[in-house]
C-alpha cells in the first residue's frame, strides 16, 4: 500500500494549489477541502506539501536524492 500525504482538512482554505500540481491526480477539492483519491498513485514528488501555505498537507516520508 503507497503511503499519501497527510491532510489537515481543518487548516485546508480550498484555493486548490496542491490540485494544480499533482501530476498524479491524487488530489481533489470536495466541498472547497483537499481529499485524497486513494485509488491512485502518488509518487511521493512532495510538491503540494511545498506549495500549501496553510500548513495543510504533511508527506510522511522523506525525500533523499542521491548522487551516484
Amino acid at each position: 500500500m503507497a503511503e499519501f500525504p497527510v491532510i489537515n482538512q481543518d487548516k485546508c482554505n480550498g484555493c486548490g494549489l496542491c490540485v494544480t500540481v499533482c501530476h498524479n491526480n491524487v488530489l481533489i477539492l470536495v466541498s472547497n477541502v483537499i481529499t485524497i483519491i486513494e485509488i491512485a498513485e502518488c509518487d511521493w514528488c512532495a510538491d503540494c506539501e511545498a506549495v500549501c501555505s496553510m500548513g495543510a498537507i504533511v508527506c510522511p516520508y522523506e525525500v533523499v536524492i542521491e548522487e551516484g
